[in-house]
């Protein structure tokens, strides 16, 4: 297995791309400590490209990938071309998956979140710098602890956690 060292983000590039940079700013901001070595930085996908060249393109990623972040906003549940691919992909390569919901919730939204994740085990946060660098930080030793006790599921952090970060 290649070294994974990568953060893949899924997103809905329509709506929610936004978030997306947001992230990105954070991550180049002095003033701040999120961090993450995304994925997205290691092939071009041109606009222009077929499916198949597109999806070879994020398998790619994915190789590199140690953790896959969804960005879950109004439409992601609608989205099977690649969102829903994605989650596949990850699932299959057995990758932590946290869920940041953009309109705020700390666990699983139901009316927003990809029915495929519903009994995945999966971390469920709300969008934050703050919240989402400590499950960036804390969940790839938790996901796999979890896993090897064969739980699966939603899991959040409880309000303490957010609490004790400030928010």
């Amino acid at each position: 297995m290649p070294y994974r060292n990568k953060t893949y983000v899924a997103f809905d590039a329509d709506s929610d791309i936004r978030y997306y940079r947001l992230m990105t700013a954070w991550k180049q901001s002095d003033n701040t400590d999120f961090d993450f070595y995304d994925a997205h930085d290691l092939t071009n996908i041109w606009q222009h490209s077929t499916e198949e060249t597109i999806k070879r393109s994020l398998r790619e990623r994915l190789k590199n990938t140690k953790i896959f972040v969804l960005l879950v906003g109004e439409k992601t549940k609608y989205l099977y071309k690649y969102v829903k691919w994605e989650i596949e992909q990850a699932i299959s390569l057995e990758l932590p998956i946290i869920v940041v919901n953009l309109n705020g919730k700390r666990g699983f939204d139901s009316a927003n979140c990809p029915m495929i994740l519903k009994e995945k085990l999966a971390l469920h946060v709300s969008f934050n710098a703050k919240i989402i660098q400590k499950s960036l930080e804390d969940w790839e030793a938790l996901h796999k602890k979890y896993s090897s006790e064969k739980k699966s599921g939603p899991f959040h952090y409880n309000e303490t956690v957010y609490k004790n970060l400030g928010l």
